[in-house]
């Protein structure tokens, strides 16, 4: 499932140099994770069995530039799933001719609350990255 979530680019996104600051794409990210997992409803089930999600790694490859009001289009995916990580690709790309602005990979892992130690992501947990539905573009 591919989850896409659409932003505008507003003037305090944007550097002295007129483009998104790098920093602001992890904040475009995560609006956009918090967006598939509002979606997904999945993983609403994590805190009642004890459980969270953590990030333990992001990996951003900038590509070219995204300018102040531009629309960027966030297009999310689960890419993997080992032992007790997993890898979401999630890419940027602009509206307006839809060429890729960055492309990151986010690696996280389910957390067991109570000891701060990782689980297996066995079948039942990956299930809840795919139990909801897909956002409409600029849902």
């Amino acid at each position: 499932m591919t989850h896409e979530y659409r932003i505008r680019v507003r003037n305090f996104h944007c550097d002295t140099y007129g483009h998104v600051n790098n920093a602001r794409y992890l904040e475009f990210l995560e609006e956009a994770r918090w967006d598939f997992t509002e979606h997904t409803r999945g993983l609403d089930a994590l805190p009642d069995r004890g459980l969270g999600l953590v990030v333990a790694a992001v990996n951003i490859e900038f590509r070219r530039p995204l300018l102040r009001e531009e629309t960027a289009v966030i297009r999310s995916r689960m890419a993997s799933y080992e032992g007790r990580r997993a890898v979401m690709r999630q890419e940027v790309t602009r509206a307006s001719d839809g060429k890729t602005a960055a492309v990151a990979d986010i690696t996280f892992a389910i957390i067991e609350m109570a000891s701060g130690r990782a689980i297996e992501l066995d079948e039942g947990i990956r299930a809840l990255f795919v139990s909801g539905r897909t956002a409409e573009p600029g849902a």
